[in-house]
């Protein structure tokens, strides 16, 4: 496992928290948290502190959406947010070649691509979450406000 440190996309996620805050330190777990159940029981936290990375494919963009883990992405909420018709949650081919990672290893950072982030305003009732560090076994711990800053994203009301 300890090898994980050394893939490609663990390495972007390590190198954008770093110049972020050093502090942030990407962990490898023993066990996958490739669903947020699985990166709950493997934290010994609440499964609302994982952070969900879902990739919305609207008419013309795509939009990452961080989502506490215990909610759902309300796709009705974005086309109200965006004004598009056309919302719905990109396959896993449009995951990996927009940010660059594999569903169930999508970090909010290192991204492959410029996306706009959107941070589920539920993720504030926690203290610390935790988000996917580039693969289903690496993980980051961070605080709401730190993320925010990190991703340049906006808090809004999109889940469910």
């Amino acid at each position: 496992m300890n090898n994980l440190l050394d893939r490609d996309t663990v390495k972007r996620v390590k190198a954008t928290l770093e110049k972020f805050n050093k502090s942030i330190k990407v962990q490898i777990l023993d066990q996958s948290a490739r669903t947020a159940v699985d990166a709950a029981n493997a934290l010994s936290c609440e499964v609302g502190a994982i952070v969900k990375s879902l990739l919305i494919k609207t008419d013309d963009t795509f939009i990452l959406c961080l989502i506490s883990g215990d909610k759902r992405c309300s796709l009705n909420k974005l086309k109200k947010i965006t004004g598009k018709k056309d919302v719905c949650m990109a396959n896993a081919e449009l995951v990996k070649e927009n940010t660059g990672f594999t569903i169930g290893g999508v970090s909010p950072v290192g991204l492959k691509n410029n996306l706009e982030i959107m941070i589920d305003k539920e993720l504030s009732r926690f203290e610390n979450i935790y988000a996917a560090a580039g693969h289903q076994n690496a993980i980051f711990k961070i605080n709401l406000e730190n993320l925010i800053k990190v991703t340049k994203g906006t808090v809004r009301e999109i889940s469910e």
